[in-house]
């Protein structure tokens, strides 16, 4: 395992990762921060597998993304190529490997819970889980950034490339917010990260 990866996820998780990556076929790589996803694996055209984790993750939620690559590695050794992303090959698999890792050794007492709960059905992104996304949020570097549900019905915001959006109503699972400028309507996951504007 290369030494930079000691650096972002709890030291008391180490040896057991180290045991994860015991593989002569796979890389892991630590990238800087991409807007639309947290980490991927994929298998390379020379027979290796590669997982990337962006590096602006804090220890927990790092170390859940690279165990959800994991899964996906291990998933694809047992299954093969033609399972589903984040079907029930891989929701097993990042079960049992996650399973080990959910102790207060690991993660602090008040993550435990929430984390009992969702692995009983993990979901392509622990974002969608809004209780954990929050929680785990406690532990990022101070930004003045905001999730989606929290920002009152009506009040504008930047997302990403300063797109100013008015926040409107929620459908099933995402809300609609309308581009200020061009008066376009885009659903948001209700834990994007946007900027509220001040008044």
């Amino acid at each position: 395992m290369q030494n930079t990866l000691y650096n972002h996820i709890p030291q008391q998780a180490i040896a057991q990762i180290n045991q994860l990556l015991e593989h002569d076929n796979l890389v892991v790589l630590v990238k800087k921060e991409r807007k639309t996803r947290h980490g991927d694996y994929r298998p390379l055209p020379n027979g290796k597998h590669q997982i990337t984790i962006n590096e602006n993750l804090n220890h927990y939620k790092f170390l859940i993304t690279l165990i959800h690559e994991i899964a996906h590695f291990e998933a694809y050794k047992a299954f093969g190529r033609y399972i589903k992303p984040h079907g029930l090959e891989w929701k097993h698999t990042f079960q049992r490997l996650m399973l080990p890792f959910i102790n207060p050794d690991v993660f602090p007492m008040d993550l435990l819970p929430l984390l009992a709960r969702h692995f009983k059905n993990p979901k392509a992104s622990s974002d969608t889980d809004s209780k954990l996304a929050l929680a785990l949020k406690e532990f990022d570097e101070p930004n003045d950034k905001t999730y989606i549900f929290e920002v009152p019905f009506g009040e504008t915001f930047i997302f990403r490339n300063d797109k100013r959006f008015k926040k409107g109503n929620k459908r099933t699972k995402r809300y609609e917010c309308t581009e200020i400028k061009t008066g376009k309507v885009y659903l948001f996951s209700p834990n994007a990260e946007v900027a509220l504007i001040a008044d």
